[in-house]
C-alpha cells in the first residue's frame, strides 16, 4: 500500500497498544542496533542467538551482500526500450520554471540516502513500496540501528538493554515509529516508546542487509 486509503488497512494489532511518544529531547544513550551489538552501544536484539544462528546468519548477510551487489547491475528497461515521457502520479498545476520530470539519477543514487534523516527514510518506506527507493530507506533505517517487525509492519530499536533475553525472544523497552496516522492525524507519525514489550525473533526481519 502506498496511499493513505491503503495505509488505512495496516490497522493496529489488538494486542499492540501505542506507547507514548517519545521525547523532543533526545537520550543520552545511543539505541542499540537488532540482530548485532558493539562495544559503544547497547546490546542488539537477537545478540543471544546460538553460534550456529549466528554462522547462518553470517553465511545469509554474504550472500544478501553479493545479491545486492548484483541488485545494483542490473540491465533497465529503459536500456532496451524507447525513451518514454515522465507521467505523474498526481498531477497538479506547479510554475513550468520548476523541474518537470524526477531526478531519477540522484534518488536512485545509495550515497544521497546516507544524508537523509529517518522521518525521510520512514516516508519512502512505507509510501515507495516496492521500488528501489524503498530498499534503499530500509537499508538506510537498518544503519541508524532500526529493525522490522514482520508481524506488526513496524520498526523498532532498542531503548535500553532487555531484561529477560532468551533463544526465542527478549522483553525490554523499545522506541519503535508510529506511522498510523490513519488512525490519528494529530498523534500518528511519530516515534513512540514501548515498555514491557516482547520482541518475538520469529518476527524480526532479517533478509535484508
Amino acid at each position: 500500500p502506498g496511499t493513505l486509503a491503503e495505509l488505512s488497512q495496516l490497522s493496529r494489532d489488538a494486542d499492540f497498544t501505542p506507547g507514548q511518544q517519545v521525547p523532543s529531547t533526545p537520550t543520552s544513550s545511543v539505541p542499540g542496533v537488532i540482530g548485532r551489538k558493539s562495544n559503544t552501544e547497547l546490546g542488539a536484539i537477537g545478540d543471544n542467538l546460538s553460534a550456529a544462528s549466528s554462522s547462518m546468519a553470517h553465511d545469509s548477510v554474504y550472500n544478501l551482500q553479493m545479491l545486492e551487489a548484483a541488485y545494483r547491475h542490473l540491465p533497465l528497461p529503459k536500456d532496451s526500450e524507447r525513451p518514454r515521457n515522465y507521467t505523474p502520479r498526481n498531477p497538479a498545476i506547479t510554475p513550468p520554471s520548476y523541474p518537470q520530470a524526477p531526478a531519477q539519477s540522484i534518488i536512485d543514487n545509495p550515497a544521497l540516502w546516507e544524508k537523509f534523516e529517518v522521518d525521510v527514510l520512514f516516508y519512502a518506506f512505507y509510501y515507495h513500496q516496492g521500488t528501489y527507493q524503498q530498499y534503499l530507506a530500509a537499508r538506510e533505517l537498518k544503519k541508524h540501528s532500526w529493525r522490522y517487525h514482520k508481524k506488526y509492519n513496524t520498526w523498532f530499536q532498542r531503548h535500553e538493554e532487555p531484561k529477560v533475553t532468551t533463544d526465542e525472544f527478549e522483553q525490554g523497552t523499545y522506541v519503535y515509529f508510529d506511522f498510523h496516522i490513519v488512525d490519528d492525524i494529530q498523534q500518528g507519525w511519530v516515534q513512540r516508546i514501548k515498555t514491557e514489550f516482547t520482541f518475538e525473533y520469529s518476527f524480526l526481519e532479517d533478509e535484508l542487509v
